[in-house]
Parts: structure tokens; sequence; C-alpha cells
């Protein structure tokens, strides 16, 4: 099993199928750039350009499989402000809260002014789409001739109206439409508010990985006013969401089938806690916004260390 290089031109190899999560079309998973952290094409959002140009955020490289900014059938206005992204984006102790909502130009757009680009310039891409299961299985035709390595479900919004679809009914509902509709894998992106282990069962076959969301603010500090308040809380990642992202980690490890991608990072030696519960690829989200070229750092530490290593991180 073959694995990203290094950015000097050279390979690992992942002895087994222990790290890694190898989808159906033979993609394999093992670092990923989380939904938003690289805008809707993957080449990064425009304030973030220079840092690619400088090589701290490196795209170029098959580092990361990276999840677009998440879709909807219609253009949807969210709450980001392109002039002032603070609006709705707040560091906190150890994390950032977010209330971006779902702002985006709308499927259309996407597959007019993206897709055709994706073959083209190589990059492995997972459209991340939300909406009705209705909708969704508009969109999932409409980027099954995508050259894309995936798709993502994004069953968990805490800065919509009604957070995504919070009953398992609605959830694998979405699931089989998109199935439907689709021959690319399916990541299910759940939260810490869903019933685990009943969707598990119900999606077993149609999903090929779990990714986690943010926190909604009223999970994670139910006592504490969000910076955010005014747009309804907002969702939190980062080291901040560790101790109710990473149980969910491993309890999808220990109680289903369905693999399931390490969310939260936030200092280096995440890489390998997450492993250790069970994990079998790792997500870099709200670090890209506030430290961005530690994702890159972090992942050319580990993949060094493995080939210093030449041993699966398990053993």
């Amino acid at each position: 099993m073959e694995g990203p290089s290094d950015g000097y031109g050279l390979k690992y190899n992942v002895p087994n199928d222990r790290w890694g999560i190898r989808l159906s079309n033979g993609h394999i998973l093992e670092y990923v750039a989380a939904s938003g952290a690289l805008g809707f094409d993957g080449k990064a959002w425009p304030w973030e350009r220079l840092l690619c140009w400088l090589g701290l955020i490196d795209i170029d490289s098959d580092f990361f499989t990276v999840v677009t900014k998440t879709l909807t059938l219609r253009p949807t206005t969210g709450n980001l402000r392109w002039y002032d992204p603070r609006y709705c984006v707040r560091p906190i102790r150890d994390g950032v809260v977010n209330a971006v909502g779902l702002t985006n130009p709308g499927i259309d757009w996407w597959c007019r002014k993206i897709g055709p680009s994706v073959k083209a310039e190589k990059l492995s891409l997972v459209a991340s789409i939300f909406g009705e299961p209705e909708e969704l299985g508009v969109m999932a035709a409409m980027l099954d001739s995508f050259d894309l390595v995936g798709l993502e479900i994004n069953a968990s919004c805490p800065n919509t109206k009604n957070g995504g679809f919070q009953d398992t009914e609605r959830v694998v509902a979405a699931c089989r439409a998109v199935k439907a509709k689709s021959g690319l894998p399916l990541i299910l992106k759940v939260s810490v508010v869903h019933d685990i282990a009943r969707i598990a069962k119900q999606v077993e076959g149609l999903v090929e990985a779990f990714s986690i969301n943010s926190v909604p603010w009223a999970v994670a500090f139910p006592d504490q006013w969000s910076p955010l308040e005014r747009l309804g809380g907002g969702g939190v990642s980062g080291k901040a969401a560790q101790r109710l992202t990473w149980p969910l980690v491993g309890k999808i490890a220990r109680d289903t089938d369905i693999p399931v991608i390490g969310p939260s990072v936030w200092e280096y030696e995440d890489m390998e806690r997450l492993r250790t519960l069970g994990a079998r690829a790792i997500s870099f989200g709200s670090l890209f916004l506030r430290h961005p070229g530690r994702p890159t750092q972090y992942v050319m530490w580990d993949i060094r260390a493995r080939l210093a290593a030449k041993t699966d991180p398990h053993t």
C-alpha cells in the first residue's frame, strides 16, 4: 500500500491496512484537510495563497486529501463576510469557535467553475454536501462525473438553524439517496449529538468512513456565553473540543466496523494519541486557521518518523 511522498521524491509504504483508510476506488485517506480548510477547490483560500507560495501550506504534494467547503443545492448566504472574517470566526483558548454557516455559491457554480479542473489539477478532492435527502441525491448525481475521490455528507452543521440532521432516520435517508445516484465512496460527517450506534448499523455498506464535525457551543460550554452568541453560538474545534470528539473516535472504533478519521488535532503528538484511540486517518481543521503552517509541518514530521521506523505506527 503506497502512501504520499515526503516532498523530496521519497515514498513510504504502509505495511498493512491498520493505518490509512482504503476507499473502494483505491484512494487511501491518511491526512485530511477538513471541510472548508482549503476552500472550494483544495487550492486554499485567497488569504492563504501567500503561505502556499512560501511552502508553509503544501497543496502540491500528495499529503492531504482535501474536503471542500460544504456545498448546497442553491447558493447560501451564511454568516461569512469576506471583508471581515472575524464577524463569524473567533479564537478561543486552545481552539476556534466559528459560525460561518453554509456560505457557498451553490452546486451549479462549483460544477461550472471548479469541477472541470479537478482532473487536470490532479487534486485528491472530496466534495462535501449538505441538504435534504432529495437535494443530496440531485447533487450526488451532478458530482458523479467529476474526478473526485469521494463525497462527504455533512449531516452535522452547528451553524445552521436546525444543526443538521439530528435524527437517525434522516441521516440514513441521506446516505441512501446519495448512494443511489453516485458510485463515489461516501464519508459521513457526524457530531457528538448523533446516535452513532444506531446510525452505524443502518449505514453499513453505504458509508466507507466517518468524519467528526465541530461541537456546538451549547454542548461544549453549556454554562458560558459564546463570543458568537448573536449568530447562535457557533461550533467549537481544536484542542477545546477534544474532550468530546475524542471519546467519540474511541466509541466508533470500538463499536463499529466503519473506520473513523480522527479530528481536533492541535499538537503534533495528537496524531499518535488519535491512532491509539483507533483513528485510521487524521484530519486537520481549525489548526489551519490559528496556525496555518502546522498541518503541513506535522505531516512532514510524521512521514519522516515513519520512514525512519519503516513500520506501522501501531507496532
